[in-house]
């Protein structure tokens, strides 16, 4: 898989997909480029010619009809956690043990928010916080193409009142965000990049972390499998694969904050709204 970034962009007419900074011929999706195995998705990219240099602003890294699914409870933290937060702890040392993974439906594309773009929390949770996550991007096959930075924005008092309540507490307006880029890239390049977590409040750190995903406890190609062993995904879909970073018991995101989530080499900041 070659090394390079994609990036979608808001033009006079209409989103514009952008390699390295140079458009694409206007036909060109990322549903298509995900419809093709890994070796032909490098190949036809490499055919391309260059387009000129593409500088609207960005969009995100996904097509308004795609998908992005979610994984829970893949590093210990997470976890942690989510035992803290629940009645229900048993649950989550469940699943964090079991052969089958924990998989939700996080957001369709025109739902998800892109880099510079502003998350919310719910007006009826009082303990919310942000997930910095590495995102795969899957083809068709769902073999892994690269990734994204994403921000599992999530409402803890809601799934700790009670695990049935997740879809509530991670699937609302404002919940899912994504970019600024894509970059293309094999699983064995992601197995060791770092995450980072840092959220800002009137201009003072108020939380900074960090994380490996060799950490995690499952594999990419583990979670890319479950994913599709009874779903199809034509376009390809984008898989967010959990968080190792969940501050404290006493925090909750504000109004204002503002949460930069770092992953290898991209770094997605968004502002918290009401």
């Amino acid at each position: 898989m070659i090394h390079a970034k994609l990036t979608r962009h808001l033009t006079p007419a209409g989103s514009r997909w952008a390699l390295n900074g140079r458009a694409l011929p206007q036909t060109v999706g990322l549903d298509e480029l995900l419809s093709l195995a890994s070796p032909q998705l490098s190949s036809f990219l490499e055919d391309l010619p260059p387009g000129e240099a593409l500088t609207a602003p960005l969009l995100p890294p996904i097509e308004p009809h795609q998908e992005v699914w979610a994984s829970g409870v893949t590093y210990l933290r997470s976890r942690e956690a989510r035992e803290h937060e629940s009645a229900s702890a048993d649950v989550y040392q469940m699943v964090y043990s079991a052969v089958r993974p924990e998989l939700f439906m996080k957001s369709v594309g025109w739902r998800v928010k892109g880099d510079g773009e502003p998350v919310r929390i719910r007006r009826d949770s009082a303990w919310n916080v942000p997930e910095p996550e590495l995102v795969l991007v899957l083809n068709s096959r769902m073999e892994i193409v690269g990734y994204t930075a994403g921000n599992d924005m999530s409402s803890r008092d809601i799934e700790g009142a009670n695990p049935l309540y997740l879809p509530q507490a991670k699937i609302y307006d404002g919940s899912c965000a994504l970019g600024p880029a894509i970059v293309l890239s094999d699983a064995p390049a992601l197995r060791d990049l770092e995450i980072r977590l840092d959220i800002m409040r009137g201009g003072a750190s108020v939380f900074a972390g960090t994380v490996s995903t060799s950490q995690m406890k499952r594999t990419f190609e583990e979670l890319a499998r479950w994913l599709g062993e009874e779903l199809s995904f034509p376009g390809g879909a984008l898989l967010m694969t959990g968080t190792g970073l969940v501050p404290g018991d006493d925090f909750t995101l504000a109004i204002g904050d503002v949460v930069h989530a770092t992953v290898g080499e991209l770094r997605l900041t968004n502002t918290v709204a009401c």
